[in-house]
């Protein structure tokens, strides 16, 4: 309670005038004391006679003889069963006490209306200070620590962490910790187990003083005897919980409570920030990384995980293509090593880049062969026009290349197959590669084989599904290995 002094209420000169009108003459004057008993006021209604002052022999601030003041109506000054002093006399006493006492409540309120506005100020202050010193910072273990630092400084603690909920364990993992929360830093608990998960459950704060004999409370390292916990909430879910908590027979305060989940609130807005951003810059580096490989369409709906893409091991309808720079042995003896390694990269840039503009997969590159899958990991629509219409521009890339030796020297054979293959990730558990395998697989191979410099070659499945967008030219037949009809091969025609 905000202490009110009665001394200080009388010294104010307009209550003190209120007080001598208050009164009409006396017979005898009235006296006030505080509480311990020493004079504030003896002459109330000096005009009398006799003075209490000399009846009852005291004088200002000194102790009132209590057996001298036999005889006398002592009435208490209160304010919320608080004695803050008495009045003393024979006449007009209780008015005198009643109307002092409205006085100290009045005065006792304005000084809780002052405190409250003062906390509402600090409080404001401090979480403009913490959103200042957040407002850099989007690292969520950084922002852990300020949260522990500025609730630390402010409420007294032993221990204080911050867990965050992970889905891939259904736990709350720490992801910040002080005091003694940093012994067990790895600690995890369930999400709907212990006071931390009722909170992140319910996504309401607690105080608990005592906490050892809460039915709740899951016992570990770091022990404690008071506890504050508060859920860090977002827009729409609740994303982990902040501890502060005493390992000391002490009790927390609901105005404890209130400041520290003041903090919090501040705090779960930039945690969220630097979740988003975490998550953000991770998705930059798996596409970035998946984007050598495949188009950025592709890799970006792996990313979005729909679900049409799927990286398991299944059966699928793809299209193939395999690309193959004719003589390419016989070129590698003209160049530096150096120089060789310079242009195939060149040229591999272009060619992936075509690859890609037709929403296919870059499979692999075996030497200065190129393999490239229409349709997976991402199922797409006319996966064989696609492929023909690759083809095409990757020829046509390479005679508009502004290295006049590639021009010259880089003639590449296409062939092109479709069918069902068995696509995913294959390999051992060292090292997996993403691909598909089977017949037609080795058709497109064989058929890449076949094609002479310039020329484009491809299946009756891939005929058949493009014969009204393209031209095409009867090429012959080819024997496959295991197989009992031959394959029907078709020529792509099309202007250089």
């Amino acid at each position: 309670m905000q202490s009110v002094n009665l001394k200080k209420i009388l010294l104010k000169r307009e209550i003190l005038s209120l007080l001598r009108g208050f009164v009409t003459k006396l017979t005898v004057p009235i006296v006030i004391q505080d509480r311990e008993g020493k004079v504030l006021v003896a002459d109330l209604g000096l005009d009398a006679t006799t003075s209490i002052q000399h009846s009852l022999e005291s004088s200002d601030n000194q102790i009132v003889n209590e057996d001298l003041s036999k005889g006398f109506t002592k009435v208490p000054i209160i304010i919320s069963d608080e004695i803050l002093g008495w009045v003393i006399g024979n006449e007009q006493v209780e008015q005198v006490a009643n109307f002092l006492s409205y006085l100290a409540k009045r005065e006792f309120e304005q000084k809780m209306l002052a405190a409250d506005a003062l906390d509402k100020y600090r409080e404001i202050n401090l979480l403009y200070t913490i959103a200042s010193k957040m407002s850099t910072c989007l690292d969520v273990k950084e922002i852990g620590s300020l949260v522990i630092e500025e609730a630390s400084r402010l409420i007294t603690c032993t221990s204080a962490s911050v867990m965050l909920y992970s889905l891939e364990t259904d736990c709350l993992e720490i992801v910040s910790a002080g005091g003694t929360a940093e012994q067990v830093s790895s600690l995890q608990v369930p999400a709907n187990k212990g006071i931390a998960g009722h909170v992140f459950t319910t996504g309401k704060p607690e105080l608990i003083n005592d906490a050892t004999k809460d039915p709740r409370y899951i016992i570990n390292e770091n022990e404690c005897y008071a506890i504050i916990c508060a859920p860090i909430l977002t827009k729409d879910r609740t994303i982990g919980v902040i501890n502060i908590s005493n390992a000391e027979p002490i009790s927390y305060t609901s105005q404890d409570l209130k400041l520290f989940t003041s903090i919090v609130t501040q705090a779960s807005g930039a945690i969220e920030n630097a979740i988003l951003h975490e998550n953000k810059l991770r998705e930059q580096r798996i596409k970035n990384n998946l984007e050598r490989y495949l188009s950025p369409q592709v890799a970006q709906a792996v990313i979005n995980e729909k679900e049409e893409v799927s990286l398991t091991t299944s059966k699928r309808k793809i299209a193939m293509l395999f690309s193959d720079i004719r003589n390419f042995t016989t070129k590698c003896e003209e160049l530096e090593p150096e120089q060789l390694v310079a242009y195939l990269n060149e040229y591999f840039t272009q060619m992936v880049d075509v690859i890609f503009n037709h929403q296919g997969t870059v499979n692999k590159f075996v030497g200065d062969m190129i393999v490239a899958m229409f349709g997976a990991p991402s199922a797409i629509a006319d996966r064989e026009y696609w492929a023909i219409a690759s083809a095409i521009n990757m020829q046509k890339r390479i005679k508009n290349l502004q290295i006049d030796w590639i021009r010259e020297n880089f003639i590449t054979g296409i062939g092109i197959s479709s069918g069902d293959v068995i696509v995913g990730n294959i390999g051992s558990p060292q090292h997996m590669d993403y691909t598909a395998i089977g017949d037609e697989m080795n058709i497109a191979s064989r058929l890449q084989g076949l094609a002479k410099g310039g020329q484009i070659l491809v299946t009756r499945s891939v005929y058949e599904a493009t014969q009204s967008n393209f031209k095409f030219r009867e090429f012959g037949t080819l024997p496959i290995k295991g197989k009992k009809n031959l394959v029907e091969i078709f020529e792509v025609i099309y202007e250089d």
